[in-house]
């Protein structure tokens, strides 16, 4: 394909590279970085065209699962203004509020709940900075300490199913969907463990209160409010590894079910309360959505001149074995998540790694977890870092004063990675005992 091009591969991606870094480093978006980078080689390149971007950008676009991706967004819109997340609240306080740092393990367990309804680790980061970082600074915590796990708890929507990520990976590398929403269960959990486990130390550590032990009756109520909310989950994954429906369908099947509960089950939720759910909805979509497309461009231009096998020719020869392979690619999608959103990453990167994995005899739901677990930290690293930084613009303070107790959390969480990395079957237990055929 290369041999009637202008460029060579080491040029072309010296001028993808470049350009995408320099743009970055100026402040461009992310999103238009990408789709900036890829003109000049469709100027210099004679059998290619600006028009191409435009057609690219489309074909990614024209993805039924795509769909799915707002469809989830606006579940976490729903829950938040029909009144689901307050109920679940009051479930998280009875349950784990008499443990030390109450408050902040409440933040955690809500984060739990929230992952396995909404899929996205932006709309948890807002909606929970919004409820526990002013609460928290009320009750004497530190803003360093309520912004970092406001932050790392929100990551926990994009490991524990449905997760939008998940969408996208098994869209773009075609990796059965239903796998990767049970491998992504025992993961999260853990992370979401460990993460309660690191306040409890600094709660110990620092002093910070704890509520009176709920109740059997207040613990009961809880759970009676909250079980139309909880049957979410049950409903989009189990759907979804049944055959019942696709994932875009039980996106859409989440949003009606949202919906019911929040205007008619709860009545919390009024038309201008819709309203601005949409709104909202169709904000945070166009931003990730033209993320795709234009990653979709960039990794065309990759794919045309054959980068990725000029950029890892040597790599496969370094016979690292699957758990070396694992690390090396864990390592990778660490540091790529630092500069760029998980969706593109996914669609440059993974599609880059994808033969690495294969020749080391990584099972794809293995492979895929490795990569999502990964990028999940980049929701919280900088110079990127989306989901710390919404959480410091809600404290009104700056990001550098948060970081110290936020890489404390995130030592823990990158044990977790590890035993994902060294213990395959920690992923592919459930999709195994539920759904072999999942599995490749």
């Amino acid at each position: 394909m290369t041999g009637a091009s202008v460029l060579s591969p080491g040029a072309a991606a010296a001028i993808l590279f470049g350009l995408f870094f320099l743009l970055l480093a100026l402040r461009v978006p992310v999103a238009f970085a990408l789709g900036l980078a890829c003109l000049p080689i469709m100027l210099i390149e004679p059998r290619l065209a600006p028009t191409d971007i435009v057609q690219e950008t489309f074909n990614a676009y024209n993805s039924f699962i795509l769909l799915a991706v707002p469809f989830f967004l606006l579940t976490a819109n729903l829950m938040n203004i029909g009144g689901i997340t307050e109920r679940l609240v009051r479930l998280s306080r009875a349950m784990v509020g008499h443990f030390p740092g109450g408050l902040a393990q409440i933040n955690v367990v809500l984060s739990i709940f929230f992952a396995g309804i909404s899929g996205s680790s932006t709309a948890d980061a807002a909606s929970q900075s919004k409820i526990f970082i002013e609460a928290q600074r009320r009750e004497g915590y530190d803003d360093s300490f309520s912004v970092a796990i406001t932050a790392v708890s929100a990551v926990l929507a994009v490991i524990i199913p449905p997760s939008i990520l998940m969408i996208v990976w098994g869209g773009v590398l075609t990796v059965s969907i239903g796998g990767l929403f049970l491998a992504g269960i025992v993961p999260g959990l853990l992370i979401g463990l460990v993460q309660m486990a690191t306040v409890h130390a600094y709660a110990k550590a620092r002093g910070y209160p704890t509520y009176p032990r709920a109740g059997w009756g207040e613990l009961f109520q809880g759970i009676l409010v909250s079980l139309p909310a909880l049957f979410t989950p049950f409903i989009i994954i189990g759907g979804k590894i049944f055959g019942w429906f696709t994932a875009t369908e039980s996106a859409c099947i989440a949003v009606l079910y949202a919906g019911v509960l929040s205007l008619l089950v709860y009545r919390e939720m009024d038309l201008k309360g819709l309203w601005q759910a949409l709104g909202e909805t169709g904000r945070l979509s166009a931003v990730a959505l033209f993320c795709v497309g234009t990653a979709s461009a960039f990794g065309w231009l990759l794919a045309y001149y054959r980068i990725p096998e000029a950029l890892l020719s040597g790599v496969q020869s370094w016979g690292m074995g699957p758990v070396g392979t694992g690390f090396f690619i864990a390592f990778v999608f660490l540091v790529v998540g630092c500069f760029l959103d998980a969706i593109p990453a996914i669609i440059i990167v993974g599609a880059i790694l994808q033969p690495i994995a294969q020749s080391a005899g990584l099972d794809p739901i293995h492979f895929a977890m490795i990569g999502i677990v990964s990028l999940a930290f980049g929701l919280v690293t900088p110079p990127y870092g989306l989901c710390l930084m919404i959480a410091c613009h809600v404290a009104g303070m700056r990001v550098g004063d948060a970081l110290k107790d936020t890489v404390i959390m995130l030592l823990p969480m990158l044990g977790v990675l590890a035993l994902v990395i060294v213990w395959p079957e920690l992923v592919l237990f459930l999709p195994r005992l539920i759904s072999p055929e999942l599995l490749n």
